[in-house]
């Protein structure tokens, strides 16, 4: 069976990664003098209290060869097929870097890196469908094309609770971040050609604006394909995750609404209240 392996940045829950036996490379977070492994010795949590304790934003970067060599090693040596995800090439050199590791251990007949041009669950629901071709028995080439006809159909979106973070990050002025602040404005940021953009601009409190963001997302949430829904958050609260659970579940669209909360590398740069609702669509 072909092995799938992602990033840490595709932000599937424990119980996701087992059901479908992916395996993680975590990028690093770099808190001041500390570095850290995505999702394995840090939570978002510690990144906002850190964040907020410093008024900056820790830095991330791409795995380290080592561990992505370690990761690989094994299933190289066994002559099994491998399916390594990225977040989008746009944003980090996490693929340059499992490329490298197949190639230092004369694996790169083995190992195939797909660029997700994506980040978050939009690369999580490319890595669930490899999977589940896996599962099914297809081999790499066959998973591989599949997801060439797949990527450019993801649909992924964020709206974003505060401009602290993007501002403290530097994607986002100071005068923004202030005006946006003082103004309620919320920016809907959408990943297109792998990087991400600013969409419409919403005002007010986020249980409105959040509503107002699925309301506007209706055309096309009724032309995905109807498999699963990510509703991915960086630390919401529980009425407002339920809020939008119960407007897709009242769709009937989605076999499977699947709730995640965002990882490290993700939260550092969105900061906490991000929620996006992201899938597949048909065409």
């Amino acid at each position: 069976m072909v092995k799938i392996i992602s990033d840490s940045t595709c932000d599937l829950s424990e119980e996701l990664l087992q059901k479908y036996e992916v395996s993680i490379l975590p990028l690093h977070i770099i808190c001041g003098e500390k570095e850290f492994d995505d999702g394995q010795d840090i939570s978002p949590d510690d990144i906002y209290q850190w964040s907020d304790e410093h008024k900056t934003t820790p830095k991330t970067s791409a795995p380290a060869l080592d561990k992505a060599m370690e990761l690989l090693r094994p299933y190289v040596e066994a002559g099994q097929e491998v399916i390594c995800f990225s977040i989008s090439e746009e944003m980090s050199t996490s693929a340059n870097v499992m490329r490298l590791a197949a190639e230092e251990l004369d694996g790169s007949h083995l190992v195939t890196v797909i660029d997700s041009a994506n980040l978050s669950t939009g690369i999580g629901l490319l890595v669930i469908e490899a999977a589940t071709m896996a599962q099914e028995g297809k081999n790499a080439k066959e998973i591989a094309g599949e997801i060439e006809k797949l990527r450019p159909l993801v649909r992924a979106s964020f709206v974003v609770d505060t401009l602290v973070y993007l501002h403290r990050g530097g994607r986002c002025s100071g005068l923004a971040a202030m005006a946006g602040g003082a103004l309620k404005l919320h920016p809907k940021i959408v990943v297109e050609n792998g990087r991400m953009n600013p969409s419409k601009k919403y005002r007010g409190g986020m249980n409105k604006v959040l509503m107002e963001y699925v309301n506007d997302m209706e055309k096309d949430l009724k032309n995905a394909k109807k498999d699963r829904v990510f509703i991915t958050h960086s630390g919401c609260s529980n009425e407002i995750i339920e809020m939008i659970r119960n407007y897709l579940m009242g769709l009937n669209i989605f076999d499977e609404i699947l709730v995640t909360r965002a990882g490290g590398v993700i939260s550092s740069h969105c900061g906490p209240g991000t929620l996006g609702v992201l899938f597949i669509s048909k065409s």
